[in-house]
């Protein structure tokens, strides 16, 4: 079995990695995501690939580096974490009776001593979401649980409440299109 190397501190994407039975470490990325794009698809890309590229600069050859970003984009306009509980409610607020869509980034860097191999790619999930009051936002909120996720809520969580539908991956909301990695790594990790 290689070894792999998942270049994100992220609880969820370390569960969904865990849940498909792969064996893998840890080792965050500590570059500063410097975001260059508008768009969300090549936001996501491109710092999946700054965290594989940081991760897999100190990993060992033979080894495979997952990278990943994910963004919650409205009327295309990128929303990050909240910056505070108040920012979060701003989130909500323009979240809320309305579609968005998730973007999620992954790069997988192959490290090889001839020269790595990376390939980066990205998936979308449209997911809408029911009218809510400023009481159910604020009790939401003061869960705590919107303060680190992109676009202020993660669906996994309480906040399925409030999910009227997808169309896509539900595990790309959640951080790590897990199939569709899979599909991308299997030939490679025996």
């Amino acid at each position: 079995m290689r070894t792999i190397i998942l270049a994100s501190g992220s609880p969820r994407r370390r569960e969904l990695l865990a849940q498909i039975g792969l064996q893998f470490t840890v080792i965050p990325s500590t570059k500063t995501e410097v975001i260059r794009f508008q768009d969300p698809a090549m936001t996501v890309e491109d710092l999946s690939r700054q965290k594989a590229e940081d991760v897999g600069a100190q990993a060992p050859d033979g080894a495979l580096v997952i990278g990943s970003d994910t963004v919650v984009a409205l009327d295309g306009k990128i929303l990050g974490k909240p910056h505070d509980a108040e920012d979060a409610v701003r989130m909500l607020t323009l979240l809320q009776g309305r579609a968005h869509e998730v973007f999620t980034g992954v790069t997988v860097l192959e490290k090889d001593a001839k020269g790595d191999k990376m390939t980066t790619f990205s998936d979308r999930t449209l997911v809408r979401i029911y009218p809510m009051t400023e009481e159910e936002i604020r009790a939401y909120v003061a869960t705590g649980d919107p303060l680190d996720k992109a676009g202020a809520y993660g669906i996994q969580g309480v906040f399925a409440a409030y999910v009227e539908g997808i169309d896509g991956s539900f595990y790309n909301v959640m951080g790590l299109p897990i199939g569709k990695l899979y599909q991308e790594i299997k030939g490679r990790i025996m």
